[in-house]
């Protein structure tokens, strides 16, 4: 087995067991956890919006970038009759969060680039959407594309639909500098005192790690295929007032932070 592959991975099957995913995906949120100190924070306030905002024990809700299942399965933790449509395009964490959890009741994963044109039609969708979710994703689309999937995703949300976008959305530094410095120097310093010694295992490190795993070939072949790269998790997207002119665009009515530490916010907006 190569150095870096999770306990469980079959050396030389090119089979990537339950218990391997399960590995791989835990080692994602700790890195994960080291750029988002209030991740779980945040994962809680953004389900508890949901479980309010939609009214209904059985919610039809849409992950955006879903990465591995992450937020989908603490979702449906919480709200276990809700069915949560993960969407992603990465091959990689497609095949993690299938391989870990294959029959996860209420959970359907999605192929599906957000940036193509007319991407909601592939969803399958038999009613609209009570809510769509995203962490930590939405910000690598470049602005024209941000734009294009929101108007997207209101053809797809019932009216008084909400979307809750957790991500580090900064204030314009042409307008607000102070406050994008402190919004920054807040999640800084926080991330400092919690991992004083730095992060055990960062991005580049567990994507490195990951491609390089023998049960993942088939994955990483698709996604070399489909030219992904590990650097999309770049701030194309990363003002805040981007978003806001984005949804305001679409359509979307009320439009605000539910819940904020810095730069790291819920952002919350509803569909008209």
């Amino acid at each position: 087995m190569r150095a870096g592959t999770p306990p469980g991975t079959p050396p030389g099957t090119g089979q990537l067991t339950a218990t391997a995913a399960r590995a791989w995906i835990s080692r994602w949120d700790i890195q994960q956890q080291g750029y988002l100190p209030d991740r779980e924070e945040r994962f809680t306030a953004l389900i508890d919006a949901v479980a309010e905002a939609t009214g209904r024990p059985d919610p039809l809700v849409l992950d955006l970038g879903c990465g591995p299942g992450s937020l989908a399965t603490r979702l449906l933790d919480r709200i276990p009759a809700a069915t949560v449509v993960a969407i992603d395009a990465d091959p990689v964490l497609l095949a993690l969060g299938r391989a870990c959890w294959p029959d996860r009741p209420g959970l359907r994963y999605v192929d599906q680039d957000l940036r193509a044109a007319d991407w909601a039609p592939a969803l399958h969708l038999d009613r609209r959407a009570d809510a769509a979710v995203s962490t930590t994703a939405l910000h690598w689309l470049p602005e024209a594309e941000l734009a294009a999937m929101y108007a997207e995703l209101a053809t797809v949300l019932r009216p008084g639909g909400v979307l809750l976008n957790g991500d580090h959305l900064e204030e314009d530094e042409a307008t607000a500098p102070t406050l994008a410095r402190l919004g920054r120097a807040l999640i800084e310093r926080e991330e400092q005192r919690r991992f004083p010694d730095g992060h055990p295992e960062n991005w580049a490190d567990w994507w490195t790690a990951a491609l390089a795993d023998p049960a993942l070939a088939g994955p990483v072949a698709e996604r070399e295929q489909r030219r992904y790269s590990s650097d999309h998790h770049g701030s194309e997207s990363r003002w805040l007032h981007t978003h806001v002119a984005a949804l305001r665009s679409a359509g979307f009515t009320e439009i605000g932070t539910l819940w904020q530490r810095g730069a790291n916010r819920l952002l919350c907006a509803v569909a008209g």
